[in-house]
């Protein structure tokens, strides 16, 4: 492997890699379905991992067969992200998934640079909450992108804050959406999660907690 290619630079996506925020997002959408006389299920809302606030919202309205004005739309909006932003507010360190703070805290003394690629526009509060934001030199959310994933927009700019080509990069994703966004962006990809769905990484666990820096290289 030529130093340019070599892996210098790691993002990571934050929901399901880094922290557990999903059950937030489901309950915050839950209740606002249940405002509009329905609900839907946990399978329905793996279909919401990796997407942004607006795309979520009209997958829930078509699950209820409930059509809205744009500007309906974004008080809808607004209210999940209330709902939702009082429960990340209680969020704490214990909250980090199993495995990610030792990674985290291998991959900086081993001097790789590192970027968070989420489409939350809630990952500094998240961020500051659970004692991760130091280990970051770059963040690029959902206030940065236009684009959701599958779009590479997130991570590509990911790369270029960190000052590296993508090829340099390697994204740790657990959504569909988010590998194909890595590998359509040039990068190498590790799944966390189940090897069916992100048939698309180059490696896949269960959580970082199984991976260790001396993986990286065999990439």
């Amino acid at each position: 492997m030529s130093s340019k290619d070599k892996i210098k630079g790691l993002l990571f996506d934050l929901d399901g890699v880094l922290v557990d925020t999903a059950v937030y997002h489901y309950k915050a959408w839950l209740r606002l379905a249940k405002t509009m006389g329905f609900t839907f299920s946990e399978l329905q809302n793996e279909e919401l991992k990796g997407i942004s606030r607006m795309d979520s919202l009209d997958k829930v309205l078509a699950w209820g067969n409930v059509q809205k004005s744009t500007e309906e739309k974004l008080a809808l909006a607004t209210q999940k992200n209330d709902w939702y932003v009082e429960m990340i507010n209680k969020m704490t360190p214990a909250e980090v998934l199993p495995g990610a703070l030792n990674f985290l805290q291998q991959a900086k003394q081993a001097g790789y640079k590192m970027a968070l690629g989420s489409a939350s526009k809630n990952s500094a509060t998240i961020l500051k909450n659970t004692n991760l934001a130091h280990f970051f030199d770059a963040i690029v959310d959902g206030n940065s992108v236009s684009k959701s994933k599958p779009d590479p927009e997130v991570f590509l700019k990911g790369a270029q804050e960190l000052a590296l080509q993508p090829q340099q990069c390697v994204v740790f994703e657990d959504a569909e959406a988010g590998i194909i966004a890595a590998k359509r962006g040039g990068m190498k990809a590790i799944g966390i999660g189940d090897k069916n769905i992100l048939k698309q990484a180059d490696k896949v666990v269960a959580g970082l907690g199984q991976l260790s820096v001396k993986n990286l290289e065999e990439l």
